[in-house]
């Protein structure tokens, strides 16, 4: 009985260094779909998805605290634009993928306002289902990211977008593996983040577009369909 008690700490402490430092920076092999779609950038829950005028607020984190897609962004835009939020859990695989292959026009990295928030609200929320997925999450607006904006082409049209990876409080580093003027395709590892975090996707909205993803919707980085 006693060696079951001293080895339990064992255990655990293995389980912990293993999902630690060996599972979370597994990177299985991913199959784009093919035809014109846009994937997943990043493994998780979908938290809001939005379509927004310049200026307009897209989601009330709380009583008293709205977002733009601007404050989220941290870019002036022009023309509406479809919005997605997808949370990745600590459990989730963390590297990120692009979503429609073109060219890197920037990659800007942006600290946090005051200090990143925990994203406690958010795990909680969508492991219960307790929608709306974002409530009380001012990680969304206040925390360290990296904007990366991609200059693509969708149903023979030029369609510009971004990918901001949004860090956690407890987050050690948003990596990014590509550069301004790089070519990338779709489905492609481009960065990751580190232990829970959060990928949004922002581009112009376009009436034939066909949104696919609802709040709630687990996605696969590379693999699953955003927008047909």
């Amino acid at each position: 009985m006693i060696w079951a008690i001293l080895a339990l700490p064992l255990v655990l402490l293995s389980g912990y260094l293993y999902w630690r430092y060996i599972w979370f920076f597994r990177n299985p092999e991913r199959q784009p779909p093919a035809g014109e779609n846009i994937v997943s950038p990043a493994d998780g829950t979908v938290v809001y998805v939005t379509l927004a005028k310049p200026g307009e607020e897209v989601i009330s984190i709380k009583q008293g605290v709205r977002a733009k897609v601007e404050d989220i962004l941290r870019e002036d835009l022009e023309r509406d634009k479809v919005h997605i939020g997808i949370f990745m859990s600590p459990f989730n695989v963390h590297y990120n993928r692009v979503p429609l292959s073109g060219r890197v026009e920037f990659i800007k990295h942006h600290p946090a306002i005051l200090k990143n928030y925990h994203m406690g609200p958010m795990h909680w929320r969508t492991l219960l289902s307790r929608h709306p997925l974002y409530r009380n999450s001012l990680h969304i607006m206040e925390n360290e990211r990296t904007v990366t904006k991609v200059k693509g082409e969708f149903q023979g049209e030029p369609l510009p977008y971004y990918v901001i990876q949004i860090a956690g409080k407890s987050v050690k580093g948003i990596d990014s593996y590509t550069r301004a003027g790089a070519a990338v395709k779709k489905g492609a590892v481009f960065g990751m983040i580190r232990i829970g975090s959060q990928v949004d996707l922002v581009m112009t909205y376009k009436p034939e577009m066909n949104i696919l993803a609802q709040p709630g919707d687990r996605v696969r980085a590379g693999e699953t369909i955003l927008i047909s």
